[in-house]
């Protein structure tokens, strides 16, 4: 039997990790859901160490960084982060697991599996954060906030809360504004979802990554798709391709 903390602020979130939880191993039993710093770092210091922490990083109060200064954690740890790879590399330097939000179900299933190796390997033994704490005060990542456009002799910049989607046509990649103007971009649609705030954007499918204000109407399509009406409007197919469904759900969400 496995004894888990939660320490999670968002409550349709920590709702998923619960409902995983209990699919993946009915036996392991979750003593508590904590939503901030202060009363993480009360409840570790009041009751025994659990035998796993579920931590996301960014919580109700600041960073979930701020309970390792505060008390000593002793627990193995796997991190909830939407860091980028710099910090993710850092975790598996310290044998500290991750999962990217939004948290899907394999991905922990295989978080639990590499704590229960390293737990029947070496029981009771803490990680050292030290080396992670120093990694994360590194700046966090900036993404694009401009574009320059070029079209015959003509620059423009334009930012990228105008842009409505990206999309690709006969194997040129453009932009269109929310004031429905269209303009060539230099990225492809790969770089460009590396590039831009996942909050805001997402990658339906091959040919287009859309602004969420540009979504007017979404319709339930075959195979649990979803059909997105743009604005401006296009001819082109905005179907959310049936791999990215359901972490289209979560972006619209907010769990992205």
């Amino acid at each position: 039997m496995v004894h888990v903390l939660i320490i999670e602020d968002e409550e349709p979130a920590a709702g998923r990790l619960l409902k995983m939880l209990k699919e993946i191993d009915p036996g392991i039993v979750v003593l508590d859901v904590i939503v901030s710093v202060n009363s993480a770092v009360d409840w570790l210091k009041q009751h025994t160490p659990p035998d796993l922490i579920l931590m996301d990083i960014h919580l109700a109060d600041g960073e979930s960084f701020e309970i390792f200064k505060k008390t000593e954690v002793t627990s193995p740890v796997i991190f909830i982060t939407a860091y980028d790879e710099y910090a993710i590399r850092a975790f598996k330097v310290n044998s500290i697991d991750y999962l990217l939000k939004p948290v899907k179900k394999d991905d922990l299933q295989q978080a639990l599996g590499k704590f229960h190796k390293l737990h029947t390997a070496k029981p009771g033994v803490a990680s050292d954060f030290s080396k992670l704490l120093e990694t994360l005060k590194a700046p966090k990542q900036e993404y694009k906030k401009r574009f320059i456009i070029r079209f015959g002799d003509h620059i423009k910049s334009i930012d990228a809360k105008d842009v409505a989607y990206f999309f690709t046509e006969d194997k040129i990649n453009f932009l269109k504004t929310h004031d429905n103007k269209t303009y060539p971009v230099d990225y492809n649609l790969d770089k460009l979802e590396a590039m831009l705030e996942p909050a805001v954007f997402f990658r339906i499918n091959r040919q287009f990554i859309i602004s969420i204000k540009a979504i007017d109407q979404m319709f339930a399509f075959s195979k649990s798709r979803v059909k997105v009406k743009l604005v401006p409007p296009t001819d082109a197919d905005t179907i959310v391709s049936t791999e990215r469904s359901a972490d289209f759900k979560d972006w619209l969400g907010g769990d992205r």
